[in-house]
């Protein structure tokens, strides 16, 4: 599987761990970087690219990283196609990928250890979606939303 790594300054050093770990796992890792720590740049080009290259290639998972993991994740969702979630336990990195198919995952490097990060990014990109139909149909609007940019009526 393809995977997709962006992060600025805050998510530098985890996002270069991961790139290592994650490629000596099997996993074809992109770096769409930063290709060099610099405490002035911003986050939004990093995983807004992350975001586009992961729809564009389908089948793959992204990873943007930063801080809190809030912004990039903010960032990513603004491509049409992504569905970024912000993981922060094994809980929601599972749970995103379940129930939501989340096709890209926010971390927060700021709010993990080195390992604690990794095994977050590793639960993340191993759980499948389950594919049940509440989630589909839960989808689905979401995705037809996106598309027409029409709320969907209130259930009464």
């Amino acid at each position: 599987m393809r995977v997709y790594l962006g992060s600025d300054h805050a998510g530098y050093e985890l996002k270069s761990h991961l790139v290592t770990h994650l490629a000596a796992q099997g996993y074809d890792v992109v770096d769409v970087g930063a290709h060099e720590y610099d405490t002035e740049d911003d986050y939004p080009a990093f995983c807004l690219h992350t975001g586009a290259r992961v729809v564009a290639d389908k089948g793959s998972l992204g990873i943007v990283i930063g801080g809190s993991g809030n912004g990039e994740q903010i960032a990513a969702n603004k491509i049409k196609g992504v569905r970024a979630a912000l993981i922060w336990n094994q809980d929601t990195a599972q749970l995103s990928r379940q129930h939501n198919d989340a096709n890209v995952a926010g971390v927060g490097a700021r709010q993990h250890s080195i390992d604690e990060a990794t095994a977050l990014v590793e639960a993340f990109l191993s759980t499948p979606y389950s594919g049940a139909d509440r989630h589909t149909r839960r989808i689905a609007e979401v995705a037809d939303y996106e598309l027409s940019q029409e709320l969907p009526a209130l259930p009464e």
